[in-house]
């Protein structure tokens, strides 16, 4: 088996044989207030992670406002909400991106997003963000996932719901486009998600099926799950942050605090350092003992 690449994201390696890269996800835990995004931010940098990402949306660049049959959500943690109402209670301001951009490059974390739609990509664009993720329900937008790769910069795919058909059409769109540095995130599009319907075990067959460098996209409650992706081989992890999880944000109830972040980013290192490289040899921490077996 052909050890799939590396991409080069904000000046760090990612991929085999480098340490996980943690991503804290933003999402809607801003709880509308640009002061909280920014201690988010604050936060994830003070906890050690990589990276933060944003969603720039609006509510009309998402769905129509209707309560008909299939825009209203029925069971789950958004229960009753139309998706109009879901997206305008959770949408980051476009406006605020510039702060938020600038507080990353302050504090010398990495601050990149997922568009939802091509004039998305043209905004984002003016950030020089380093990276494009593009989410598990606009992974079959081909034009979307175009767009995002004729920046020349490293995608990042989520794979919630898709087929390995729909992600082979997707990577090679992705490719035809110019994307040469891809990464793609195992994915379970549920909110929260059963730990059981994890399947990590499906990392080493998107590696070897892709050829690309795999990680995990976590909407599993606590840090277990992620820890565990990091030794079957995810190079990367995303996960929801938030400050409080009971301060009524939408995503709280899967979010990870910033005690926990920097937990995570602990015990992904250690788990990726514990992996070694596989030879039948002893640990030379062990050399000591020898002489007592």
């Amino acid at each position: 088996m052909t050890t799939p690449p590396g991409i080069t994201l904000a000046g760090r390696r990612v991929g085999p044989g480098h340490p996980p890269y943690i991503v804290a996800e933003l999402c809607a835990n801003h709880n509308g207030s640009l002061e909280r995004a920014l201690a988010i931010i604050d936060a994830a940098k003070a906890a050690g992670a990589d990276a933060v990402k944003l969603q720039p949306y609006t509510p009309d660049t998402m769905t129509l406002d209707c309560r008909h049959p299939g825009f209203v959500i029925e069971g789950g943690l958004w229960d009753g909400y139309s998706l109009y109402d879901l997206y305008k209670r959770a949408y980051t301001p476009w406006e605020w991106h510039e702060a938020l951009f600038a507080r990353g490059r302050e504090l010398g974390i990495a601050v990149f997003s997922t568009p939802f739609d091509e004039s998305a990509v043209d905004f984002l664009e003016g950030f020089d963000p380093p990276a494009y993720k593009i989410a598990s329900f606009e992974m079959i937008d081909t034009p979307l996932v175009r767009k995002a790769a004729a920046t020349g910069k490293p995608l990042i795919l989520s794979t919630g719901n898709a087929s390995e058909s729909e992600i082979a059409t997707t990577l090679a769109a992705a490719r035809e486009a110019g994307a040469q540095e891809i990464v793609l995130l195992h994915c379970v599009s549920s909110y929260p998600a059963p730990a059981e319907d994890s399947n990590l075990k499906v990392l080493s067959t998107l590696a070897n099926r892709f050829a690309v460098p795999v990680g995990l996209s976590d909407h599993t409650a606590g840090t277990a799950v992620s820890v565990a992706a990091v030794a079957l081989g995810a190079c990367l992890i995303e996960k929801h942050c938030t400050l409080g999880r009971n301060d009524g944000g939408l995503d709280d109830s899967f979010s990870i605090e910033p005690h926990e972040l920097a937990a995570l980013v602990g015990d992904a290192k250690t788990a990726w350092t514990a992996l070694g490289e596989g030879a039948l040899i002893r640990a030379p921490s062990e050399a000591a003992m020898k002489r007592y077996r």
